[in-house]
């Protein structure tokens, strides 16, 4: 088998406790349909959220804060992987669906961890694949979707695994390629490319679930002539203006709309890419029928901090002022927390403040939400500049938790996180497959804020009110890469930090009630399902990718030797 130049040797890290010697393949598998996508049961865990809205909520409450402390694991898998994993469990009627690093699908009894079939995506030795992770699969009827590290869409039989179409959507040798879970709805399978470091101009494509044909393809940056093209008035740097989308969209049923979140321009200096540059750094509205871009809110333009906003918003009702409304609800990495309202024909704007202390923005406008710069914190073309947060942001990709019955938005953050950036003295022309960032990474210092008591916290917020309802800092400045699940049982579970711990956190106070040390660092969203009566806790365990990153950054600038141990195990919880 051909591998990806960029992949370490596989490694085993524990004994997998479901034997994974001979694939049985799935039997009496239920067929995921259009209503049960929109309407999910209780026990299952159908998208990597949970559901269309994305809030990482499960309505299951039979663990909860009387008995979590009991929570014990009953069965683990090593993937065999090392890297970054992030994917969630996806669950469907006892049995689980889980990508890993190197595009591995894996299908195992959700109840025992017994492996049923196994699929290894096969590459050329000449694979690019920058960020190696994925964060998780689709299903529909009885079809598994990956997307792919080569920019290829791949259909697998749910039943055994088997390859049943693939679809290229891009040239990877152009470093285009995919991280995220696709999104399904009305019958199309929505996916977005990632790669603005190597000059991409980015999109999102839809294919159809059962040929594989491309239905449509939307780009972030628009060609001249194209709406928003006007925001592009540095000759040809749209071709390579970057704009990736990292992660799954979330969709509205009833306005027919999926909303993706999308990164930054490139290269990273302001003066590299003049303009607002639209769409990059914003949520943008897609018809799911067509593409066409029904509405969109730019979070910041012009954006030279890397602050990608690829983090899709949450779906939920918000009441503000006397009057609910369909809300969006994102927690920026530019560390401000954006309250968007869902329309018919485009996106409101509604409020912004900070989550965690921001030195760039200093007001935002009232009715447009578009924020006024302290000029002298932006990063140009042979300049240095600091600013607070970091690049990586008030809140990276994972995603946050919205719980319907504390009525609280739960925010993975990283507080008191600064950080000093180089643009290069000159920026290289653009070529395909090249690094097209526009730093010194030599020159890059990441460190805490002077006085910081701690860096990684999870936070809640009440967005009726728009305040911080409690926060809990983890320990020993740690950091927090940690994608959260809330449950009915009132709590909120979280990893993240380099301690290698999975924690569940009291819902409505954030006290601390129960934790687990894992193998790895967690990075991965969790899930929670339950067999035969019994309810679930799910998370892969698998420090890597920025994380690891960041790690290393902060070892530099603090002076002090944190190494997370890699490698990829399931880890299924259950109260005993």
């Amino acid at each position: 088998m051909k591998i990806g130049k960029w992949l370490l040797p596989a490694l085993v890290l524990l004994p997998t406790l479901g034997t994974p010697a001979q694939a049985q393949g799935v039997q009496n598998y239920a067929p995921v349909t259009d209503e049960r996508l929109l309407n999910p049961e209780p026990q299952n865990w159908l998208q990597i959220r949970g559901g269309y809205h994305g809030n990482g909520y499960s309505p299951l409450n039979q663990i909860n804060a009387g008995n979590v402390k009991r929570l014990v694991p009953v069965w683990s898998y090593s993937t065999g992987q090392l890297e970054g994993h992030q994917a969630p469990p996806i669950v469907n009627n006892g049995v689980m669906f889980i990508s890993t690093p190197r595009n591995q699908v894996l299908a195992l009894d959700a109840k025992s961890g017994k492996q049923l079939w196994r699929y290894q995506r096969e590459f050329a030795e000449d694979v690019n694949h920058p960020h190696p992770t994925n964060r998780g699969v689709a299903l529909y009827k009885d079809k598994v979707y990956l997307a792919t590290m080569d920019a290829f869409v791949v259909c697998l039989d749910a039943k055994t695994g088997k390859l049943v179409w693939e679809t290229k959507l891009a040239e990877n040798k152009h470093n285009y390629y995919f991280t995220l879970a696709p999104l399904i709805a009305k019958g199309k399978v929505m996916v977005g490319s990632s790669g603005a470091e190597y000059g991409i101009r980015g999109f999102i494509a839809a294919v159809d679930a059962e040929t594989g044909k491309e239905a449509w393809r939307t780009y972030t940056v628009p060609a001249p002539g194209e709406p928003g093209s006007e925001t592009w008035p540095g000759g040809d740097v749209w071709k390579s203006g970057g704009g990736s989308v990292w992660v799954t969209g979330n969709y509205d049923p009833k306005l027919g709309l999926a909303y993706f979140g999308t990164g930054n321009p490139g290269p990273w200096p302001a003066d590299a890419h003049p303009g607002d540059n639209l769409y990059t750094t914003s949520v943008i509205a897609l018809d799911v029928e067509t593409g066409k871009i029904r509405g969109h809110h730019q979070y910041h333009w012009n954006d030279n901090w890397d602050w990608d906003e690829v983090s899709t918003p949450l779906l939920f009702d918000v009441k503000r002022n006397g009057r609910t409304f369909p809300a969006l609800v994102h927690p920026g990495r530019n560390g401000y927390l954006w309250l968007l309202e869902r329309k018919q024909d485009g996106i409101g704007f509604v409020d912004a403040k900070p989550f965690v202390k921001q030195e760039v923005f200093t007001a935002i406008d009232p009715k447009t939400g578009r924020p006024t710069y302290d000029m002298s914190k932006r990063l140009l073309v042979g300049q240095t500049t600091t600013f607070c947060p970091s690049h990586w942001g008030g809140k990276d990709w994972p995603p946050a938790a919205f719980n319907p019955q504390t009525n609280l938005l739960y925010i993975p953050a990283h507080e008191n996180l600064c950080v000093t950036l180089a643009g290069e003295a000159k920026i290289a022309p653009y070529q395909p497959g090249k690094r097209y960032v526009g730093t010194d990474a030599s020159k890059t210092r990441l460190f805490p804020r002077d006085g910081a008591k701690y860096i990684g916290e999870v936070q809640a917020w009440d967005m009726n009110t728009g305040k911080k309802v409690w926060s809990y800092p983890y320990p020993d400045m740690d950091i927090n890469w940690g994608p959260l699940l809330t449950t009915a049982g009132g709590l909120v579970f979280a990893g993240g930090s380099q301690d290698r711990k999975f924690r569940a956190l009291d819902a409505r106070s954030g006290k601390l009630l129960w934790e687990f040390v894992t193998n790895s660092g967690i990075t991965a969203m969790p899930a929670s399902y339950m067999v035969d009566g019994v309810q679930y806790i799910a998370v892969q365990s698998g420090w890597g990718v920025d994380a690891q990153k960041m790690t290393g950054r902060l070892n530099d600038s603090m002076n002090r030797k944190i190494q997370v141990p890699q490698g990829g195990v399931v880890w299924v919880f259950a109260v005993k």
